[in-house]
């Protein structure tokens, strides 16, 4: 459960949540519908998804399930999706769950046993695209989990953080776990890509300036919390010298030069080397009205895009971070809206099902280096 126990979602929180919504707001369910939706596809609401929707029923887009008058096949394979994605990865990626027993030689018999053993699995249930929440009857307060194959990490602390998260890029401060057993082992240690975790680019800087720009990059990235691996660091230090890059420290070569043993003292060294060599200079030192944050944000963003077009960051993995870290944050602008939405078709199931991702990662790519070409930030 999370550290701290949410407060359990009333009706007015719920419609004031729906209040920050970009969407048409219909009439709540009833609890006779609300029933109904479980008895026919077999499987319960948790106690604050039931209260959300008896509030108000999110409509006007595709992203948001409607449970009153939806076409029954959409949402059938919106429930279907987290167990098929988990299933997908079993026979193309060569994952097993640790509680499984044994794998079985051959993909249909280790596809059998891997989908005896998801029925018996807690249900998630679709809340917006990819988010899900754990059906579980009269419970309160599951984190809101994102759910790609077996990419899985917490979105939310809960219901209402998820909503205020996700639709004004505000979120609180407390530490949530995922609250069922099966699904916490990809967000607590398991094979998924976590948004949260250090940005997966490969190294690319070919002369002094760029090396410094990569320095700076890491340090607004650490700025708004972003986690990097010691080597990141160290081999950013280590590019940095070999480039023979100007950095006025005595932080970068104690950097470059750490051993194994002794990577632990990597990001104490790069906070001295921040300050040392002024890497975060230029950067307001109080946040005016959220001037400061989102100042740095768009440079992220820039820097992510610049990332993927020239191949140092995949496409997938960086449009999940600038979506989580960029769109999401600065309040959704319109401009990243269509980045947004090719990232969603990328990791939309039916395509990992045709095996047809390549072009919707290049159109990624392509709506990358249209936005880089614009102004910055860039106009809706």
């Amino acid at each position: 459960m999370t550290t701290q126990s949410p407060p359990r979602l009333t009706p007015e929180a719920a419609r004031e949540l729906q209040g920050l919504l970009p969407a048409e707001i219909g009439p709540g369910l009833s609890e006779h519908e609300l029933t109904a939706v479980e008895e026919r596809f077999g499987f319960r609401f948790s106690a604050d998804h039931r209260v959300f929707l008896a509030a108000g029923l999110p409509k006007g887009s595709s992203r948001w399930p409607d449970w009153r008058g939806g076409d029954p096949d959409d949402l059938a394979e919106r429930l279907s999706r987290p167990v098929e994605g988990v299933l997908f990865d079993v026979e193309h990626n060569g994952f097993w769950h640790p509680s499984w027993p044994a794998r079985p030689d051959g993909a249909s018999g280790a596809l059998r046993l891997a989908t005896s053993e998801l029925a018996a699995v807690p249900r998630l249930v679709p809340v917006y695209a990819h988010r899900y929440l754990p059906g579980t009857a009269g419970e309160w307060g599951h984190p809101v989990l994102s759910v790609h194959q077996t990419d899985v990490i917490i979105y939310g602390n809960d219901l209402g953080d998820y909503v205020r998260h996700e639709f004004t890029g505000r979120s609180c401060d407390a530490t949530a776990h995922a609250t069922v057993d099966f699904w916490s082992y990809f967000v607590e240690g398991g094979p998924g890509i976590d948004v949260t975790a250090p940005t997966p680019h490969t190294p690319y800087a070919t002369d002094a300036c760029e090396a410094i720009e990569h320095l700076r990059m890491l340090a607004l990235e650490r700025l708004i919390g972003r986690r990097h691996h010691p080597e990141q660091l160290i081999e950013a230090a280590l590019t940095a010298l070999v480039l023979d890059a100007y950095v006025e420290s005595d932080a970068l070569p104690s950097l470059a030069g750490l051993l194994r043993a002794e990577r632990a003292r990597a990001p104490a060294l790069f906070e001295e080397l921040t300050r040392e060599a002024g890497l975060l200079r230029g950067v307001p030192a109080e946040d005016r009205g959220g001037s400061r944050e989102a100042s740095v944000r768009w440079r992220l963003v820039r820097w992510w895009l610049r990332l993927i077009v020239n191949g140092s960051l995949a496409p997938g993995p960086g449009g999940d971070v600038i979506t989580y870290e960029g769109w999401g944050p600065l309040g959704r602008p319109r401009a990243l809206g269509p980045l947004v939405d090719k990232v969603d078709a990328y990791n939309d199931w039916s395509a990992l099902r045709r095996g047809d991702r390549e072009h919707l990662a290049q159109a990624i790519v392509t709506e990358a280096e249209r936005l880089l070409a614009g102004p910055w930030p860039p106009r809706a």
